[in-house]
């Protein structure tokens, strides 16, 4: 049996609060977590727009109902998620998210000098950080929630571009999935890169805090 690629032309959605105009003063491209929607995850960030921001926020190409076909049948949930990538070519899907997310920055940000963060909570974390080592858009603001660096990245490749970052790291201190082993390998893998991160904690689970995000603006 042979496996081959293909290449062809798809379509793709995304979600955005706000207009970029003179009065826009900074313009955030907001990443979910595994088995969200970005229709839904968007709206934790509407109170931004009261300071003058521009939310965007792409979508994982993949998506699938949150429970299998039995329980779907007994409780009648039928909500469906969307994923980033899986294991499964996964560096096939790397580089199809990489060319979605760049398109969707050149679209929207065209010839702006408004200043741009990233956001990348839980899995769309390590999405954010491998966006930003592909080198294909310009950031002045990276913020980690929830998620870490992933550990296959590029550190040579990453270490020029992330010295030029304001790299930001927020996580609730209850989040049972940042654990002790999570943070020492944000640390090492900071320190490979040659960067000092701001650590933001708050009293909060796996979740997005809106004091926090105020405190981000």
């Amino acid at each position: 049996m042979e496996e081959f690629e293909l290449t062809f032309t798809c379509k793709a959605r995304y979600f955005k609060f706000g207009e970029i105009n003179s009065n826009t003063r900074q313009i955030w491209f907001v990443l979910h977590g595994y088995g969200q929607l970005a229709r839904y995850f968007i709206r934790k960030f509407a109170l931004l727009q009261e300071h003058n921001i521009c939310i965007i926020a792409p979508e994982g190409l993949s998506r699938f109902y949150l429970e299998d076909i039995a329980s779907r049948a007994q409780t009648g949930n039928n909500r469906v998620g969307a994923t980033w990538m899986t294991k499964e070519n996964r560096l096939m899907e790397i580089e199809n998210y990489i060319q979605y997310l760049s398109d969707v920055y050149r679209k929207e940000i065209q010839l702006s000098t408004i200043p741009v963060t990233l956001l990348g909570f839980s899995q769309g974390a390590a999405t954010a950080s491998r966006w930003v080592v592909s080198k294909t858009s310009n950031f002045q603001r990276i913020i980690l929630w929830a998620g870490v660096f992933p550990p296959d990245m590029d550190i040579t490749a990453g270490s020029e571009i992330w010295k030029n970052k304001e790299v930001v790291f927020v996580y609730g201190k209850n989040d049972p999935f940042m654990t002790e082993e999570h943070l020492h390998e944000m640390k090492i893998l900071s320190h490979k890169l040659g960067i000092h991160p701001a650590i933001i904690a708050f009293n909060g689970a796996h979740e997005l805090d809106a004091s926090t995000l105020l405190k981000l603006i």
